[in-house]
């Protein structure tokens, strides 16, 4: 993986000032994160209390709940940016010459720096444009790009720094290649009568250098979409910024960063460590229990976290030492993390279920609904594998000192109760998924907080800058894949390509679609991640889908596994890399005996497809 970090390297001059700077300026905007995110929750979760309690909704929470989201983003972004937490995929780097390539990785920092420049020039004229205009409850509509401009502002600062971190040979001729390419396209457009033709090429043209260069994703569709404002005169540049920011403003998003921070707070209250345990305990004494416990563990989280990676972060940091110390194969260990992951791609609440149906025009109740059943069936598949090819494992070995059974049923009861308050509530209506995020936000603290008494005020505060990070750097690429959606909607990509695909349906099968569609987004899902994947094909294969005759509901499914399968496949899914970061192994290691274990899981994900009642008849049952 290529990170946009590296160490500090004796600076001098005025690099110490900016350093010194960027360090500032993010320890502000860290702050600011997690006190927007504080304050979001308890917007939310008190605006449904007076709804209910007192029948009197709060008319101004909603609109100051998006405000604020921005904010997150932004802030959360800048943060991450400062910290050095973007993270690209090397893969095509390694077939670049090894006397080239730190140039090659550099030039990565540059686009950083230029995107927040581009973001701070656009998100500036939009602020002028928007100054004396108000939203519907009277609002300074400015409100929703104020935090734009610092965020952006704050990312310059700190993608600047980290630019100028290098060797100065490296910087120069990484900043003076940036140059050359600029050049070369500006002169290219000058040369044609008609610039707007090209800016499509052009956007292309970023898009696959950015791919292979091991930009940060969110940062390659960003630059992309940049790329193509600037080359098309009758676009103005302000709908870059304005586009951005559309991406996340909407409530419905707001469930994403609350389900990380619920997870997060059960994490550190130690609730995973007592689950984990208790699995193994329970599971450690058949053939394969480590890995059954991976496998079971993993789908649990799931409907904890909301994210996958997280989901891997969670579990794999507690079991892998238990991994070790049972003198198991740390690579398989790594490879049934990586292939578990898979499975909770639809259990709710996972960020891509969210996703969908918010660019889908999917009920999200109904999504979370769909993905139980086929999660179920992958699990008993995993399950039937991991007993299959495991070993079994000394459990005294794993656990030298084991915590008393009450305890370890506390932690499972207490992660199970809150499980069940997602479900139930979005089963029955009561609340939609923002609000009973939450709720889950509040019942993980307190409710942790009294059972456990692991969560100090310090690690509390800790934890919210940390989600506000990691929420900005995941709803930053659903901000940026917005931004391009839009691009290719007006260049009419979509339509194109959905008039071929409707004629392969028609000719070949609905079938045959399907098919492909699976191929196509396990690419895609490897390259782009699942939600920006989402957010550029979903508006487009959905309605063909249904227009052939599949229910949303199954093929929605069907997109978010496939997309799962391909974060998590050899040799260019990002999830893989994160999985073995986590684990402290080397990729070409964990790939033969993950093989095995992902042909199950890629079973399982053609069962779902070819067996349309697996997803629909609990959504069915429950009225939708």
């Amino acid at each position: 993986m290529v990170d946009t970090s590296m160490a500090t390297k004796g600076h001098t001059g005025p690099l110490v000032y900016l350093s010194r700077l960027s360090k500032f300026l993010t320890m502000i905007t860290s702050w600011a994160g997690a006190l927007v995110l504080l304050i979001n929750v308890l917007v939310v979760f008190l605006s449904v209390i007076w709804r209910y309690m007192l029948h009197s909704p709060i008319e101004w929470a909603e609109e100051v709940a998006r405000a604020m989201m921005i904010a997150l983003v932004f802030f959360g972004v800048a943060t991450s940016t400062g910290r050095g937490g973007h993270i690209g995929v090397d893969l095509f780097l390694r077939f670049i010459p090894e006397q080239i390539r730190p140039y090659i990785v550099h030039a990565s920092r540059w686009v950083l720096f230029l995107v927040a420049v581009g973001l701070v020039i656009s998100s500036y004229d939009l602020g002028q444009a928007s100054w004396l205009q108000t939203t519907e409850t009277g609002l300074p509509q400015v409100i929703y790009v104020i935090p734009v401009i610092i965020g952006s502002v704050v990312m310059m600062v700190a993608a600047l720094e980290h630019a100028l971190r290098e060797r100065a040979k490296v910087v120069l001729v990484s900043g003076a290649g940036i140059v050359v390419l600029a050049l070369l396209g500006y002169l290219k457009l000058s040369m044609m009568p008609d610039p707007s033709s090209a800016a499509a090429g052009f956007m292309l043209i970023c898009f696959v250098l950015g791919i292979f260069a091991g930009v940060p994703i969110a940062f390659t569709l960003g630059m992309s979409a940049m790329v193509f404002f600037i080359c098309d005169p009758s676009l103005p540049f302000v709908f870059f910024s304005q586009q951005v920011i559309s991406g996340v403003d909407h409530f419905v998003l707001l469930a994403i960063p609350f389900f990380l921070l619920a997870g997060a707070a059960m994490e550190i209250n130690g609730m995973s460590t007592r689950l984990v345990e208790l699995v193994v305990r329970g599971m450690g004494r058949f053939r394969g229990g480590l890995n059954m416990t991976t496998v079971l563990s993993m789908a649990f989280f799931s409907g904890i976290s909301g994210s996958k990676l997280a989901d891997v972060a969670a579990v794999g940091g507690v079991l892998m030492p238990a991994v070790r110390r049972a003198n198991q194969n740390s690579e398989e260990a790594a490879g049934v993390f990586a292939a578990s992951a898979v499975i909770s791609e639809t259990i709710p609440p996972c960020v891509n279920l969210i996703v969908l149906g918010f660019v889908a025009n999917i009920s999200i109740g109904a999504l979370f609904l769909a993905g139980l059943i086929p999660a179920a069936c992958l699990l008993v598949l995993m399950l039937i594998a991991a007993n299959r090819f495991g070993g079994k494992i000394n459990i005294r070995e794993a656990y030298p000192k084991m915590r008393p059974l009450l305890q370890l049923w506390i932690g499972a009861i207490v992660g199970l109760a809150m499980i069940f308050m997602i479900g139930r509530g979005v089963m029955m209506g009561i609340a939609t998924s923002t609000e009973i995020s939450a709720f889950a936000v509040v019942y993980a603290i307190v409710v942790g907080r009294l059972a456990f008494g692991e969560l100090t005020f310090r690690a509390t505060v800790k934890m919210f800058v940390d989600t506000a990070a990691m929420s900005g750097v995941l709803l930053f690429i659903v901000a940026c894949a917005t931004s391009l959606s839009y691009v290719l909607t007006i260049q009419m990509i979509p339509q194109e390509i959905a008039q071929f695909l409707v004629g392969i349906g028609v000719k070949q099968g609905a079938w045959v679609f399907l098919m492909l569609t699976i191929v196509l987004l396990i690419v895609f899902g490897a390259v782009l991640e699942g939600a920006p994947a989402l957010i550029i094909f979903a508006p487009i294969l959905v309605p063909i889908a249904t227009q052939l005759g599949f229910n949303p509901l199954h093929f929605g499914i069907v997109m978010i596994l496939a997309m799962g399968f391909g974060l998590f496949s050899p040799p260019i899914g990002l999830g893989l890399y994160t999985t073995c970061a986590i684990c402290g192994v080397e990729m070409k290691n964990v790939i033969p005996p993950m093989i095995k274990y992902l042909a199950v899981s890629l079973f399982g994900i053609i069962v779902v497809a070819m067996v349309p009642t697996i997803s629909t008849w609990l959504p069915r049952l429950a009225g939708y």
